[in-house]
């Protein structure tokens, strides 16, 4: 089954999303935000659960109030897995705080993922995409995006078999 091979490669996705994210604050520098964490969740029937613990740092001299946050994470230009959090707190100035994020990726996009990963012949750079928003009070929203690109053959080689 193609679903428990993929397994690691999302998490490697995931993990690279650690890159800094930034969100937008109207007259404020930007929230930076990585991922700090991956843990697995049980799903249901045909899809992967996991929470990811966001690092969301305040590089500002008032604290961040938040009340919700959402993520989506896209690959290859496609949505893989969303997640939503009730969560509620404050990002302390000049501080940072963990907010985790449960997170949901179906059985069929991961399939799609694979199928288009591995049609390519499965090397070269693989694009990815984080982007989502904090809740702030009176529906002010601090949203933030992260990308970038991971390239899935092994270091030292050039993809050929001639040797």
């Amino acid at each position: 089954m193609i679903v428990p091979r993929l397994i690691p490669v999302i998490a490697f996705a995931i993990a690279l999303l650690a890159s800094a994210g930034c969100a937008t604050l109207g007259g404020r520098d930007p929230l930076q935000v990585t991922v700090a964490g991956i843990e697995p969740l049980q799903g249901q029937g045909l899809e992967l659960r996991m929470l990811v613990k966001l690092r969301v740092q305040n590089p500002n001299d008032a604290p961040v109030d938040y009340n919700g946050v959402a993520v989506e994470m896209i690959v290859q230009g496609k949505t893989f897995a969303t997640g939503v959090s009730d969560a509620s707190g404050s990002v302390p100035r000049f501080g940072d705080t963990l907010i985790s994020v449960p997170i949901t990726a179906s059985a069929f996009r991961m399939a799609g993922q694979a199928v288009n990963i591995f049609r390519g012949g499965g090397a070269g750079p693989i694009t990815y995409e984080m982007k989502g928003k904090l809740n702030g009070p009176a529906f002010n929203s601090m949203r933030f995006r992260t990308q970038g690109e991971f390239d899935l053959t092994a270091p030292g080689t050039d993809g050929d078999d001639a040797g």
